[in-house]
């Protein structure tokens, strides 16, 4: 079932205020786990790509839901004219 306009964008404003923020969090504690010891931390790179690929791949499965968020609604009527 494909969701409308108006549930896609407060969808994506729950995902953005509320599930992103969560996210971070779970993600850099994830890697304070894997590596608790300031001293004994990664090299720079490894970390680096870690954090951009964390950060990259939340954003595929919510794909739908920010698919046209930034376009008017096409489901409107012509208010404007």
């Amino acid at each position: 079932m494909a969701l409308s306009y108006k549930a896609r964008r407060r969808w994506s404003l729950v995902v953005l205020l509320i599930a992103l923020p969560v996210y971070v969090v779970v993600a850099v504690s994830v890697l304070n786990w894997l590596y608790p010891d300031p001293m004994a931390r990664p090299p720079i790179w490894v970390e680096l790509s870690i954090y951009v690929g964390l950060g990259v791949l939340w954003a595929f499965p919510l794909k739908a839901v920010f698919k046209g968020i930034g376009q008017a609604d096409p489901e409107a009527e012509d208010a404007g004219e």
